[in-house]
């Protein structure tokens, strides 16, 4: 055989080999890519919503929970020749023999008592112009503009219609009814402020409530019309089960507001009179911290109703839960 012939072509098959190798090369750094650029994408998705989140997480931390941090513990320091000295409970201590503390707290038991009264005429209010009773338009203007009528204006409204010689004493003696002294009246100071409370501020709970009812099912409405149940049938077994989370909310958002927004009012209508029966804890802070230079028992104060509003908002939040899986 000869031996310095040229060599002879690449056959087929091994051609074959050859470029399947280069072609099987550049799809495995492809698909290396597109797996890399997968989990990026992934975890960018994860991470999108601590992202989004965590510019209102810092602002609570920084204008809520640090402040309520250095307010719990500056409770535990003292007043006047001992600021700044640790002094445990003392604080604490003061407050549960301060019968003006204590008057503060059986009123916020008082409001926790009517909070149902506060939430339900919004709701039935709410109720009735979802039903586009006639006029509904109207009214939802009208019941929510005392919303937004500052404080001070309304107390001095309520001032001069509920003083001893006003316009609603004036009306009762036209029928016969002996004047009230509705300001003046330990046993009812409490409930005259709480209402008109309730008045200048149940517009927004009455948006909420109706926002609620852009999600209800108008077809359960329906089928309680063709079963023949009545309005107070068709609230009870329909409309609140719907709304359970609404509620929820306006039974919270209430809560808070009856607690820390009613200093204007009671500064205006009150000053925590008549002989101290109004005084809630938000106008006893602001009279030991403002009157009397005490923070630090002003502190504990502020403490303890923050205490309180989260047990109390607890508990509601919990009990309508229950109720809501029992319907």
């Amino acid at each position: 055989m000869p031996t310095g012939g040229p060599s002879p072509p690449a056959r087929p098959a091994d051609s074959e080999r050859a470029g399947g190798a280069a072609v099987k090369q550049p799809g495995r750094r492809a698909t290396r890519t597109a797996t890399r650029q997968s989990f990026r994408r992934a975890r960018a998705e994860r991470l999108a919503p601590y992202v989004l989140v965590a510019p209102a997480v810092l602002i609570i931390v920084a204008l809520r929970l640090w402040p309520l941090a250095l307010g719990v513990n500056f409770s535990f320091t003292g007043d006047g020749e001992l600021n700044g000295t640790a002094v445990g409970l003392g604080n604490y201590l003061e407050l549960a023999g301060d019968p003006l503390f204590r008057t503060s707290m059986r009123n916020v038991g008082l409001l926790v008592l009517l909070l149902p009264l506060a939430v339900a005429i919004p709701g039935l209010l709410a109720t009735f112009i979802y039903l586009r009773v006639p006029g509904h338009r109207v009214y939802r203007s009208v019941y929510f503009f005392p919303a937004v009528l500052s404080p001070v204006i309304v107390g001095a409204i309520f001032n001069l219609m509920l003083g001893y010689d006003g316009p609603l004493n004036s009306v009762l003696a036209v029928i016969g009814a002996g004047p009230v002294d509705w300001l003046g009246d330990p046993g009812i100071a409490m409930f005259t402020v709480t209402g008109v409370h309730v008045w200048a501020t149940f517009g927004m709970a009455l948006v909420v409530f109706l926002a609620g009812f852009s999600t209800l099912d108008a077809s359960l409405l329906d089928a309680a019309r063709v079963d023949g149940a009545s309005l107070g049938r068709t609230i009870w077994h329909v409309i609140i089960p719907s709304l359970t989370r609404t509620i929820q909310f306006v039974f919270v958002t209430t809560m808070i507001g009856m607690l820390t927004s009613m200093f204007g009012l009671l500064f205006v209508m009150t000053s925590g009179g008549p002989e101290g029966t109004t005084y809630l804890p938000e106008y006893y802070i602001w009279h030991q911290q403002g009157q009397l230079n005490r923070p630090a028992l002003a502190s504990a104060a502020s403490t303890v109703l923050f205490v309180v509003m989260l047990v109390v908002g607890l508990l509601q939040i919990t009990l309508i839960r229950r109720a809501g899986r029992q319907d």
